[in-house]
């Protein structure tokens, strides 16, 4: 059976965000580790270099293959082990993402969100990361790692319509608040 697509896109101030969560039987301080510490990483993603104390590494990612550059990361915020926002490669083209885990019960959610440049055009981030976090999933729990052909292409469709869907609405709030005469 094929995963499934579980992300879902999300209005914030500053933007529109795909989210997508992921449930771990683990602490949250284990759980947390894979996002701060550059050897878990490395087994889902990537690897960094630097300290992140001092709001400020440097990522590469190894999950594309021997030829991926290494791009500056901006700690904006770090509230171990629960809260993690980044800006990752250079402004204006920064990507704005955020991590944030919760524990209950034994269990330990992460929240994830990268918001979007472009809502229309975002269909394949959003695949991406159900792939990546699928991934973490598998390193997590000792397991094989997922196969990309799996999710694209056959989750683009179930993005393409979330992104053009909010496209069109925000087009039509936009000229709604021109028409009328407020921001927007």
């Amino acid at each position: 059976m094929l995963p499934q697509p579980t992300g879902r896109l999300v209005r914030k101030e500053d933007g529109v965000y795909v989210v997508l969560d992921r449930i771990f039987k683990a602490p949250i301080e284990e759980v947390w580790s894979y996002f701060t510490r550059s050897p878990r990483l490395a087994q889902w993603i990537g690897e960094y270099t630097g300290t992140g104390s001092t709001g400020a590494v440097k990522f590469r990612m190894n999950a594309e293959g021997d030829g991926a550059e290494w791009q500056n990361v901006a700690v904006m915020l770090c509230e171990s082990p629960h809260r993690l926002h980044v800006d990752v490669g250079k402004a204006p083209d920064s990507l704005v993402m955020f991590v944030h885990l919760t524990e209950a019960s034994g269990h330990t959610t992460v929240t994830f969100g990268q918001r979007l440049r472009s809502v229309a055009g975002s269909a394949d981030y959003c695949v991406g990361w159900d792939y990546y976090l699928d991934r973490l999933v598998a390193a997590h729990d000792g397991k094989a790692m997922p196969n990309w052909d799996d999710y694209y292409p056959s989750m683009r469709d179930h993005y393409q319509t979330l992104c053009r869907d909010l496209d069109h609405d925000l087009r039509l709030e936009h000229a709604t608040a021109q028409r009328d005469g407020t921001t927007g």
